[in-house]
């Protein structure tokens, strides 16, 4: 029998809303208290997908049939307060590229195409426009800027976070809009775990020489057969810690994708036929209510 989202997430840092259509939401509460600030980010459940995808697939890519991906976006926008036509895409390709968008980029990726690549993470000081980054195990990382109302969101895989996704994002919310990290709070968000990661010496190493011996085996430990469990959670808060996020300021959702793919899309318990999940972030017009 499956169990509950709420009770699985009775010891996390996040928490289940329905919005509407009863549409299940995973919002994180450390962002609760901003009240500028729209967020959420999806499960499997709420939407009208069908077979391998059912039912809350948020992919264009992976074979559904577009009316339905189309639907989902919609019905996810409902329970979000977000306008799907207003969504902008991330075109993620494991890079730690950043960009900058804002109402010029309304509808791309959803209805009409991006007129850019390779752009793993997304920022904004815009209000009314909807950052939109997918997963299936990767780490979403999504920071806030309560003073400047600046917002990211940003997909770190094992590749990203061996280039320090998480940094990248925290340099280009400063160069653009003047962030001050002191100021930023982040999250780690529903991904692969620790204990469920398993990756091969070359990825294992990989991370030894980007982070030096001793913090390396704070989150990556030997399994034997040259395999290592690698913990993208600890490493991703180090990279966001060393990127000057004050670590009382860096919560970690603690919910694992392939733990529970009976609610979450896992690419590692699933393959690639399967749909994606997606997190969502937007700053609410003036006045506009939660």
């Amino acid at each position: 029998m499956m169990e509950p989202l709420d009770k699985i997430l009775e010891s996390s840092q996040a928490h289940v809303v329905y919005g509407a259509q009863d549409v299940p939401v995973i919002r994180f509460k450390c962002f609760e208290d901003i009240p500028w600030l729209a967020h959420g980010f999806s499960t499997r459940e709420g939407g009208v997908s069908e077979g391998i995808y059912k039912s809350m697939n948020l992919s264009f890519t992976r074979g559904d049939d577009p009316g339905a991906v189309r639907e989902n976006f919609r019905r996810f926008g409902r329970a979000v307060d977000m306008d799907w036509k207003k969504m902008v895409f991330a075109r993620q390709t494991h890079t730690v590229n950043v960009l900058p968008v804002g109402r010029k980029d309304w509808g791309k990726g959803i209805i009409k195409d991006t007129d850019y690549q390779d752009i793993d993470g997304l920022i904004t000081n815009e209000p009314d426009v909807s950052l939109v980054t997918f997963f299936a195990d990767c780490v979403p990382l999504f920071l806030v800027d309560k003073n400047k109302k600046v917002i990211g969101a940003s997909h770190s895989g094992w590749r990203g976070t061996v280039a320090r996704m998480g940094a990248a994002t925290v340099a280009a919310m400063r160069e653009h809009y003047g962030c001050d990290p002191q100021n930023l709070v982040g999250v780690i968000g529903p991904s692969i775990c620790g204990d469920c990661y398993e990756v091969s010496e070359d990825v294992a190493m990989a991370f030894k020489d980007a982070f030096g011996a001793r913090p390396w085996e704070v989150f990556c430990r030997p399994k034997g057969g040259g395999k290592y469990l690698l913990d993208l959670w600890k490493a991703n808060e180090r990279v966001l810690s060393e990127a000057g996020i004050p670590r009382e300021q860096i919560h970690v959702s603690g919910l694992c994708t392939h733990c529970h793919p009976d609610i979450l899309w896992s690419h590692r318990s699933l393959g690639t036929a399967r749909g994606s999940l997606a997190g969502f972030m937007m700053i609410r017009e003036e006045g506009a209510l939660g």
